[in-house]
């Protein structure tokens, strides 16, 4: 039994300093090195495949009219790799067909420094230009890219349509010819030719571009709808013309309205003669139906777009409380 006072004895005395010691020790000891996380940094060949995957799917979400998710898309692509030129382009496109054309303008700025001598920077210029009713700047535009890519059937369609907005008919025809020349069974470029020749008046001449066009393709609306409103007002109110309308309206009912005619490039002429076919009695329940789509599909696009006052409304509102209580 120990003496008053000490508890039991459990340790030597000499093991206790060398436990005491040993705790010392680990106290003074050099800590540790802390674990460094590993950060995986793709090599510059790995980034270019991914941009160069990653604008393919852009464009492939772009032609499929994903126009939002195309441009988040081609946004990535230039990020990842922001000297290639082309996504640049690619991300031009995709801000234009969403009605963004600063920053389609700004994208298609850094493509053109980067490639200058890339046709399609000057022909997307020219897009914009169009976009903003510059029909002149969008003229000189094209023939800059022509210079480039002469081959281009596109742009001399595009040219056509410049020209013929500023009121150059027979440079507009000229340039038409020249886009169906180039490309096989361009039924686009040949129906413009009819749009042409009608308001120079040459109407045999418009009517076999237009029975030409519908050759090509027969399920398209445009060169059918002209073909029967020349018909019809030049006397031929067969049940035959009667029956090209309802077909055409059927199948694009937008071209019921004068204001989509006339972006479509149709001439006071074509358009007086339309109004005159509209006024059929046979073709009275395809216009309403045709006027009823029309304005539907009108309202759809006017949700889609808001208003500026909407967005000021919007910006005005205090934002909504979703923290749990």
């Amino acid at each position: 039994m120990g003496t008053h006072g000490s508890g039991p004895v459990l340790f030597p005395r000499g093991l206790r300093l060398s436990l005491v010691t040993a705790g010392l020790g680990f106290c003074l000891a050099a800590p540790a090195p802390a674990l460094v996380p590993y950060v995986y940094i793709p090599r510059e060949e790995e980034l270019e495949a991914s941009a160069l995957s990653i604008a393919q799917a852009a464009d492939q979400v772009l032609q499929n009219g994903q126009l939002e998710d195309a441009a988040n898309l081609a946004d990535l692509s230039v990020r990842l790799l922001p000297s290639n030129p082309r996504n640049w382009l690619l991300l031009a496109e995709a801000r234009l067909r969403n009605r963004d054309s600063a920053a389609a303008k700004e994208a298609l700025a850094q493509a053109k420094l980067l490639d200058p001598d890339n046709a399609g920077v000057w022909f997307a210029e020219a897009s914009l230009a169009m976009a903003d009713d510059d029909f002149a700047n969008a003229e000189t535009l094209i023939r800059k890219g022509l210079d480039l890519d002469p081959e281009n059937a596109n742009a001399y369609f595009d040219l056509g349509n410049a020209l013929f907005l500023q009121g150059q008919g027979e440079e507009a025809l000229a340039a038409f010819q020249e886009a169906a020349a180039k490309q096989d069974n361009f039924w686009a470029a040949i129906n413009n030719q009819g749009l042409v020749l009608y308001e120079a008046d040459q109407l045999e001449a418009a009517m076999e571009s237009w029975r030409q066009a519908i050759a090509i393709n027969d399920q398209v609306a445009e060169p059918e709808l002209a073909l029967a409103a020349a018909l019809y007002n030049h006397g031929d109110q067969q049940e035959s013309t009667i029956g090209m309308a309802i077909r055409a309206l059927d199948r694009e009912p937008e071209y019921v309205e004068e204001d989509f005619q006339e972006s479509q490039l149709w001439g006071e002429k074509l358009r007086v003669a339309t109004r005159e076919l509209f006024t059929d009695s046979r073709l009275q329940n395809a216009v309403e139906r045709a006027r009823a789509i029309a304005r539907l599909r009108r309202l759809e696009r006017d949700d889609t777009t808001p208003s500026p006052e909407q967005d000021e409304l919007e910006e005005d509102m205090p934002e909504e409380d979703n923290t749990l209580p």
